[in-house]
Formats: structure tokens, C-alpha cells, sequence
């Protein structure tokens, strides 16, 4: 029965949110919108130097990220997971001023964190989410236990 009692309470503790890292959009900027370019792809007669220069133009798009500051990444009243010289913080924004962030654990509203925005190392920044995956599976494992219980009390 003990045992039960641990999964039980396993159960009771796990989450569905996680803290996930976002991952910048990718943005391909076409610096030559040019139709002609596609036109030598479609016709049946099509030299192999055709072919190679356009594979090169395709190849030679440069594809830029969309950087973000620090600042766009943290919005107030949100749960974030940082990392700030070498620690990792739970922490929920409360608001910038000026270049220092504003915030507080998420488990102490009243203590106070500051952290200045070059501290803060943004490619580390994992907001809290939440996750369907871990939501299926914990929803799985608690249906097929119901079973489990009723077929033993039908037993």
C-alpha cells in the first residue's frame, strides 16, 4: 500500500507547464524577387548551367534571425527560468526600470531581485508553458489507474 501511496503523490507533483527556451524565427529575405528565376525551373528543356546558377542564387539568400533584446524578451507578470552569471532564477517580472529588470521568485512575492539587462544572458531564457505531451501522458496514466482500481474491485 505504501507504494501507492508514492505514485499517488508522484502523480500530485508533476506538472504539465515546463520552462521552454523559444527559438527565434528564421526569416529568409529575398533580396531579388525575380519571377524570371523560377521560370528557367519549369521549362522541360533546361540547361545544367541554369540549374546551377540558380541553385547558387537560392543558396546565396541570406537568411537573418530576428534578434530580440532582453527587454522584449521578459514581459511583466510572466514566469521565466534565467540564467545570470552562472545561477539559474525562477522569477516572475514584475517590471524594467530602465535597463535593470524588476523581479521576484516565484516562490517569495516579497523579495526583490535585480538583475541589469547585460547580466542576463538571453539565449537561456526559458518561459513557463504549457506542455501538451506531459498533460497526455499524466492523463493516460491516471485513466488506465482508474482501470486498474476498478478491475481489482471487481476482482
Amino acid at each position: 500500500m505504501q507504494k501507492y501511496f508514492y505514485l499517488i503523490l508522484s502523480l500530485c507533483l508533476v506538472s504539465c507547464y515546463t520552462y521552454q527556451v523559444k527559438k527565434p524565427a528564421e526569416i529568409t529575405i529575398d533580396s531579388k524577387n525575380n519571377p524570371k528565376q523560377n521560370v528557367a525551373v519549369n521549362q522541360s528543356v533546361v540547361s545544367q548551367e541554369d540549374i546551377e546558377k540558380a541553385q547558387s542564387q537560392k543558396q546565396n539568400v541570406p537568411q537573418t534571425n530576428v534578434p530580440l533584446n532582453v527587454q522584449e524578451k521578459l514581459i511583466a507578470n510572466k514566469n521565466y527560468k534565467i540564467d545570470v552569471g552562472g545561477r539559474k532564477y525562477k522569477i516572475i517580472v514584475d517590471k524594467w526600470e530602465n535597463d535593470s529588470l524588476v523581479a521576484h521568485p516565484v516562490g517569495k512575492p516579497s523579495k526583490i531581485l535585480k538583475f541589469h539587462k547585460n547580466q542576463i544572458n538571453s539565449e537561456n531564457i526559458a518561459e513557463k508553458r504549457f506542455s501538451q505531451p506531459i498533460a497526455d501522458i499524466i492523463t493516460v496514466t491516471v485513466y488506465a489507474g482508474i482501470g486498474v482500481a476498478v478491475w481489482a474491485l471487481l476482482q
